[in-house]
């Protein structure tokens, strides 16, 4: 095999052919790779106990699914099941949207999921501002910077107010594009919290359209 590729670059030298480009060999080489860039992230600040949140958590709750996907999910802060298992949006309301996300033909596995705050508030309290402010300088802006998504979703109205920078309404602003302070580089969806849908069950068909046209909104930009 050796002699056949050295006949074969002295034929192609012979045609004037001096330099030989393989993309494949470049792309994945040039490739970043976020999955150790968060694993690092996470190491560096594993043990952070920079808000009063580290009191009463068992465990940080960093992210799930995948870095390479094009949006990010992105809900308030961990609850009790998700403080067990380590991972985001695996309790009840977590269950519901990978329930919703399989109605749409997204596997939550396919895309990134994370919170505002890594930490579990007491009694599932909602972060108080200094806590979100502590957490988002930790990791949040970071995480994104590594992610670099086109497109994020905000789950709820923590979510959301952070992500944008203001106060909101989430039932008047909620299915619509905005653009962020905190992240400029992608799009801020707005939709409900899927512990929203849980205490409404009637808002569940308004929730499964907001997702499907997000969802034809990533697919537009992947294209």
């Amino acid at each position: 095999m050796k002699k056949n590729l050295i006949a074969t670059f002295k034929v192609l030298e012979e045609l004037g052919f001096n330099f030989l480009y393989f993309p494949s060999l470049e792309s994945s080489q040039s490739k970043p790779n976020k999955e150790k860039a968060l694993e690092e992230l996470f190491k560096k600040n594993k043990e952070c106990c920079k808000c009063s949140l580290c009191q009463s958590r068992n465990q940080i709750v960093f992210y799930d699914g995948n870095p390479y996907s094009p949006v990010v999910f992105v809900g308030e802060a961990p609850g009790e099941e998700e403080d067990k298992q380590g991972k985001p949006f695996v309790g009840r309301a977590g269950q519901l949207l990978t329930r919703i996300l399989q109605k749409i033909g997204w596997d939550r596995k396919d895309i990134y999921i994370t919170n505002i705050c890594k930490c579990r508030p007491p009694n599932n309290r909602t972060p108080k501002p200094e806590e979100i402010q502590t957490c988002i300088n930790t990791f949040l802006i970071k995480e994104l910077k590594i992610v670099k998504p086109k497109v994020i979703c905000a789950l709820g109205a923590t979510a959301g107010k952070t992500l944008l920078g203001k106060n909101i309404k989430i039932t008047k602003m909620r299915g619509n594009f905005y653009s962020s302070l905190i992240y400029p580089s992608a799009k801020i969806f707005l939709t409900f919290h899927p512990s929203y849908i849980l205490r409404n069950p009637s808002a569940t068909k308004i929730f499964l359209e907001d997702l499907k046209k997000l969802k034809e909104y990533v697919n537009s930009i992947s294209c």
